[in-house]
């Protein structure tokens, strides 16, 4: 118990670090041929706060546990949203004036629907998996489009564009993206294999581990980014990352759980944790929408989330003791 525990917080710090070192260097490998840093950020940038729950997944699935892998997916929504948003709100209240994200939003609500559709028979089928990552190629498509075709004007895009790292050699840049890449899938099977060691000791489900321990693990960079661009006074950026973080798992995470392993699914992924991430999914929109006038998401959203955070929390505890 002991050792797996060890495990856990060593395969958090590694993977957090690996995909920090891994979008760091390919950003700058991108930037030092010539790629706009507005595309760059409305991609690569964008895409890095998704890259544990990627290779998370992918090792649940090659180690045979789904449900751990579409937990994570669940898991890790939910908690951008109640708790990353949530934490962050408490600081101070969020501006909002980016155009993209009265755009981004309702690619959520569509996606987030999508993602109802395929897990509400609680099964994951190599089909349907196929037609999330088709619609992730899909999305990066647009991003691309709207990186080229942007002003530049949107604060959004600004506050993205000036996360791309600038002068950093190639030879560098190089030898940073290949250590993430060698570092994140080792990381990502030492957390799978602690938590699922942990889960035993403790009697949780494969679907269990992938709602707490992994989503919420997963998401802590989410959780140090959204502080970090409150600091610097990036509140579009706040939210860009949570919304695209949320399209990035249903279509690219939940993809690949769906391709490398469909299976049948813990029925309580269908029911519980669907609905709980459909709900506070929904309440982030019409939130949100009320909020769009005055272009500003008020503290007091923080507290509402917060609380909703710790309610699921109380559901699932319940939930796994009477089982």
């Amino acid at each position: 118990m002991l050792l797996a525990t060890a495990m856990i917080i060593i395969g958090l710090i590694l993977l957090g670090w690996s995909a920090d070192r891994l979008v760091y260097g390919s950003a700058s490998i991108a930037r030092n041929f010539g790629i706009s840093p507005l595309i760059i950020g409305m991609t690569i940038i964008a895409m890095g706060s998704s890259a544990p729950e990627m290779m998370v997944s992918a090792t649940a699935s090659f180690m045979g546990r789904p449900d751990t892998a579409v937990g994570n997916v669940l898991g890790s929504n939910i908690t951008n949203i109640a708790l990353v948003l949530g934490v962050t709100l408490l600081f101070k209240s969020l501006s909002i004036s980016s155009t993209i994200l009265r755009r981004e939003i309702p690619l959520l609500i569509i996606v987030t629907g999508l993602s109802g559709w395929i897990l509400h028979d609680a099964y994951l089928s190599f089909v349907e998996g196929i037609i999330l990552l088709l619609g992730f190629i899909g999305l990066l498509g647009a991003l691309l489009r709207l990186g080229m075709t942007s002003r530049g004007d949107d604060p959004l895009v600004q506050e993205q564009a000036s996360e791309v790292p600038d002068d950093v050699p190639t030879g560098k840049a190089i030898l940073w993206t290949i250590v993430g890449l060698i570092v994140l899938p080792i990381s990502a099977h030492i957390l799978v294999t602690g938590s699922t060691e942990v889960a035993r000791a403790l009697g949780m489900s494969d679907l269990v581990i992938g709602l707490t321990i992994l989503a919420i693990g997963t998401s802590l960079p989410e959780l140090a980014a959204s502080i970090a661009a409150v600091r610097k006074g990036e509140d579009d950026m706040v939210i860009g990352n949570i919304v695209g973080s949320n399209l990035f798992n249903i279509l690219a995470v939940l993809g690949i759980a769906g391709t490398i392993a469909p299976a049948e699914l813990d029925p309580a992924a269908s029911g519980r944790d669907l609905y709980s991430m459909l709900g506070i999914t929904g309440l982030l929109v019409v939130v949100s929408y009320a909020a769009a006038k005055a272009k500003v998401l008020g503290r007091w959203f923080g507290f509402i989330l917060l609380a909703a955070f710790i309610a699921y929390e109380i559901l699932l505890y319940t939930s796994e003791v009477n089982v």
